[in-house]
């Protein structure tokens, strides 16, 4: 009996059939609900992003109007005053014209960044500044490319200031071609026949020669190589090396590499001819051991050689002068005949080619 209500209290109500069918209806009810309120939460979404897309287009027309108000339309921020500083040659009025400023503008509609761009395309200039200064003030500050050398293709070139094939370049290996040339660009040196690249404004040289050649200035700076050896001009013509000539016309042979140790043997070398007092005049530093120099004559030989007497006097031979016409009274003489035999006779006086007339016979007319 007890087995009996234990079952029937555990038995259940309804069958599967109808909780199966309750159980669809409430899945049913409550996707309803979840769409609904999904579509409650996108529509409050999208409203809310409507409602900031309006505030934050009103603020940017707003924030652009009144900029517009403001600043750039506002005739007290007019371009009044165009400051320009430049280290170099540059004009003003060529720096203006390719900054593309002009006074009347509004400083706000300047673009620093295009006029800073503009002025370094320039061969000549290395760095460029722009800087706005409110109300109405630009400064433009320009630090040009110094030249350290002249360069041409040709082998041999007198005057690079009137030579349309020179250029000048500075230590990157940057050409330039200054319509100004200032008097210190004749003490620079000359590097004649890179062959190797064409020569443009504005390019920078990629030939090894040339880099070799730059690279050798650069250390020939330093304190004793600047005073003692001071290069005039570097030929690269022969392809195989340096053929450099310094100031006191020392013509030294240099490799394209360790340039470095080359000049410590040309310092030793150097050094050595100061002490004995010699002129080195050639030297070839592209071998190692047993290098090759000459020297040349000093200079007190040079001058002794053309200053000495020669050793045999030179003679120099007496020209004939034509001998002037006789004086009338010389002439009277020689015609009277008292003259002639009251003289004391004395041996005629030879003919000599003086210019001086004789007066001894006017004298002995006037004893008579």
């Amino acid at each position: 009996m007890s087995n009996r209500r234990a079952r029937s209290r555990n038995r259940r109500v309804s069958s599967w059939r109808q909780r199966r069918q309750q159980h669809l209806l409430d899945v049913k009810v409550r996707s309803r609900k979840a769409t609904q309120q999904r579509a409650r939460r996108a529509l409050v979404l999208i409203s809310k992003l409507i409602f900031a897309a309006g505030v934050c287009a009103a603020i940017y027309f707003g924030a652009r109007e009144g900029a517009r108000r403001l600043f750039f339309e506002n005739p007290d921020y007019q371009l009044r005053t165009i400051e320009v500083e430049t280290d170099g040659t540059m004009q003003r009025e060529h720096i203006v014209e390719v900054a593309q400023l002009r006074e009347g503008e509004n400083i706000f509609a300047v673009n620093l960044g295009r006029v800073r761009e503009r002025l370094e395309q320039l061969p000549q200039v290395d760095d460029a500044r722009v800087v706005r200064k409110l109300p109405g003030e630009i400064d433009v500050k320009v630090s040009e490319r110094k030249p350290v050398a002249w360069i041409t293709s040709e082998k041999e070139l007198n005057d690079p200031f009137v030579s349309d094939a020179a250029f000048l370049v500075d230590a990157l290996g940057v050409l330039m071609k200054e319509k100004r040339l200032l008097p210190e660009y004749l003490g620079l040196p000359l590097i004649a026949g890179c062959a190797a690249e064409p020569l443009e404004p504005g390019k920078t040289v990629e030939s090894f020669e040339a880099k070799a050649a730059l690279e050798l200035l650069r250390l020939s700076m330093r304190s004793f190589m600047q005073t003692r050896f001071q290069i005039r001009e570097i030929d690269l013509s022969k392809g195989y090396c340096l053929l450099v000539t310094d100031k006191n016309h020392t013509r030294v042979a240099f490799g394209f590499d360790n340039l470095e140790t080359q000049l410590q043997r040309l310092e030793q070398f150097l050094v050595y001819a100061d002490d004995t007092k010699q002129e080195l005049a050639t030297i070839n530093l592209l071998v190692q051991r047993n290098i090759p120099a000459t020297f040349a004559k000093p200079a007190r030989a040079v001058i002794n050689d053309t200053v000495e007497p020669e050793a045999t006097p030179r003679i120099l031979k007496a020209l004939p002068v034509h001998r002037p016409e006789t004086s009338p009274v010389a002439a009277a003489t020689r015609t009277r005949p008292e003259a002639r035999s009251t003289s004391s006779p004395s041996p005629r006086p030879q003919k000599t080619q003086s210019s001086l007339p004789r007066a001894v016979p006017v004298e002995r007319e006037k004893k008579n």
